[in-house]
């Protein structure tokens, strides 16, 4: 009984852990979305093609996102919305 009650224990602190560091913008850009916008547009980096999405805003970027845009699947690959509100805040932050 001691032995289950630490996998159980040790499982619920896994995902508590994995959920605060995937709320990391740049480590859920990283993860989900740098692959592809390596080579597709918009580029991290080009912060000109990257200017009329931010002038949007953060919402209706993340809104976006979490609906998906072809090629981008929904939520852009996240697993969370929390994931894609913290990538889109995280490119914000590094596009401006």
């Amino acid at each position: 009984m001691n032995r289950a009650m630490l996998v159980i224990l040790g499982a619920v602190t896994a995902a508590l852990v994995t959920t605060v560091a995937a709320a990391d913008g740049k480590a859920v850009w990283d993860k989900s979305c740098a692959g592809c916008h390596a080579v597709l547009a918009p580029k991290f980096g080009d912060k000109a093609a990257w200017a009329p999405f931010i002038k949007k805003g953060a919402a209706d970027m993340t809104a976006v996102v979490i609906k998906g845009k072809a090629p981008m699947p929904p939520k852009g690959g996240a697993a969370t919305e929390a994931d894609v509100k913290a990538a889109v805040e995280y490119v914000i932050s590094q596009m401006k």
